[in-house]
């Protein structure tokens, strides 16, 4: 295996999130070659160091490591397959477009005899992170290529997780953001509950700003290895049912005060169901 100082890089597509994430690797020591369907996205690159490819093809040739940011899966597909008949065994491709979670897998799969390794590596974190290089990156690969990339990948992101095999990567990534769009829908919804109480936005805004930072959100109670109910010994499960306790009785008085101001809060409703079973602790017969 090559050492870092050997490897070559490459990025294609340098849009929004592309761009930052190659501007970091440009010190790279082997080097990063760039290419963009924009000769004005790989100018500001090329003035820092980087070398300008002129084709998908021309990376292929130069790179041991290939990173891919483009729209979707279509685009991601002709990449590869454009990558695929110029690169040479041992190429590893990472992806890192939001895509479907069977494209990298297939793809690794048709590549494999090449000896070339696809990989699925999608982001998290926005443009802001990519600038900073504090992006996380949740990668489906074998284990000796996650190894392999790693170290690159560290110039741009201050989490890597290995993820599992080639499109586990992309699972972890839409699990991830299913729990963002979903907590934006319910701060929708609580928006809702909030101006038909005659209460200000903006400052609501303010403090669940302020107490997420202070709590973490949703990911401080993402601690379990299983979505089972836990057993009775588990050192989660006193705290786990006081917050449970805690979340049912405050839901309970939101969708009251929802009734009276009349704003449906369906929602709110699921949460008050569903909250016991999520946190592990569902009411049992002795309960009740």
């Amino acid at each position: 295996m090559s050492t870092d100082n050997e490897i070559r890089l490459g990025y294609i597509g340098l849009g929004n999130m592309g761009a930052p994430m190659a501007q970091r690797l440009v010190d790279w020591p082997g080097g990063v070659t760039v290419f963009d369907v924009r000769p004005e996205a790989m100018a500001p690159l090329t003035e820092a160091g980087a070398r300008q490819a002129d084709s998908v093809a021309d990376v292929a040739g130069c790179a041991d490591i290939i990173s891919i940011t483009v729209l979707d899966d279509a685009q991601v597909r002709e990449v590869v397959a454009e990558l695929a008949t110029n690169a040479k065994p041992g190429t590893v491709i990472a992806i890192h477009s939001t895509i479907a979670d069977t494209t990298a897998a297939e793809l690794a799969e048709e590549l494999k005899p090449q000896g070339i390794h696809v990989i699925d590596a999608p982001v998290s974190g926005g443009a802001g992170a990519a600038q900073k290089g504090q992006l996380a990156t949740m990668v489906g690969a074998e284990r000796a290529v996650y190894e392999q990339i790693k170290p690159a990948f560290k110039c741009w992101a201050s989490l890597v997780i290995h993820a599992g095999e080639p499109g586990a990567g992309t699972r972890m990534k839409l699990a991830r953001n299913m729990l963002t769009f979903t907590a934006y829908a319910a701060a929708g919804e609580a928006m809702k509950l909030a101006e038909a109480a005659g209460l200000d936005l903006q400052a609501l805004g303010r403090v669940v700003r302020h107490t997420d930072a202070l709590t973490g959100g949703p990911g401080a109670i993402m601690l379990l290895d299983s979505t089972a109910p836990l057993p009775q010994d588990h050192f989660l499960r006193g705290p786990f049912t006081h917050t449970r306790g805690l979340g049912e009785k405050d839901l309970s008085l939101a969708l009251a005060l929802g009734e009276s101001a009349g704003v449906d809060l369906p929602l709110a409703q699921i949460a008050l169901a569903e909250l016991a079973a999520g946190l592990g602790v569902p009411h049992t017969e002795t309960e009740e």
